[in-house]
């Protein structure tokens, strides 16, 4: 939870140069938070994540780790070596961002709510609990609370599959160039190795991310600018080209190194 705290600032940071193009980069975009909207501006939003961190973290390694025996248990009974190929790990991974999805949608899109709302008197929710009450009454839970689920379980399946991917094979390939066994490696390595499989899980999905942002910050109903995912991709290449797609790129690696480290040195 320090880990998500800690990194909030970055977030909120992130989130804003993603749906807006009023900031000329992240340095502009934290300056004006600063001084427009006051320090805990900084931490919008934050209750959200922080609430759900814990079971977000029990179901990516939940399931990777059941993914994982199934392969394994796949592999005996064909003849071969249990240990899986990369390929079988990419796929344990993308399993638990999957079932990861369907938590970290809703928590996210509540977050992503609280932190793109107008500051002051114009704000729409008072709160996570009031956020979620209005998405669900205005279009349903699917409709409303989900809104953007499509990408976000792309995202999650990429962004996943690679975490534990490049996290296996550095942690493989240390222990093969070096002769030792997995245990024996330091938790420093343990944790650098996880803070760069953080950069290569947010290099390979950040385009997804950068849509279900844009679709999560959206106005609701009639007033809607975005019909879907399909439709969201169309309108930001046609209006912003492929530097839309990694607006808020520098704030979200600069976060990773360290939250990514943590989650895999504990």
């Amino acid at each position: 939870m320090s880990a998500g705290s800690t990194g909030q600032p970055f977030d909120i940071v992130k989130v804003r140069l993603q749906t807006t193009t009023r900031y000329t980069g992240a340095v502009d975009a934290a300056t004006q938070i600063f001084k427009n909207e006051g320090p805990l501006a900084f931490y919008k939003g934050t209750l959200t994540p922080l609430v759900g961190i814990g079971a977000c973290v029990s179901v990516q390694f939940g399931g990777f780790h059941y993914a994982r025996r199934q392969f394994e248990a796949r592999n005996t009974l064909q003849g071969r070596s249990p240990s899986l190929s990369y390929t079988q790990l990419y796929a344990s991974g993308a399993f638990a961002g999957l079932a990861n999805s369907f938590l970290s949608g809703p928590i996210e899109h509540v977050r992503i709510r609280l932190q793109t709302q107008p500051h002051g008197a114009g704000r729409l929710y008072n709160g996570p609990i009031d956020c979620v009450r209005k998405l669900s009454a205005h279009q349903g839970v699917m409709r409303g609370l989900y809104r953007g689920q499509a990408v976000t379980m792309l995202r999650e399946a990429q962004a996943y599959g690679v975490w534990f991917l490049t996290f296996e094979y550095l942690m493989n390939r240390h222990a093969s160039t070096n002769g030792i066994p997995r245990s024996e490696i330091s938790a420093p390595l343990i944790a650098l190795y996880g803070g760069l499989a953080g950069e290569a899980l947010w290099l390979s999905s950040y385009p997804f991310d950068v849509v279900k942002s844009k679709m999560q910050s959206d106005n609701l109903g009639s007033q809607r600018r975005y019909l879907g995912t399909h439709d969201c991709f169309m309108k930001m290449w046609a209006e912003e080209g492929m530097r839309g797609f990694w607006r808020g790129l520098g704030p979200t690696l600069v976060r990773a190194l360290p939250v990514s480290a943590g989650t895999f040195a504990v």
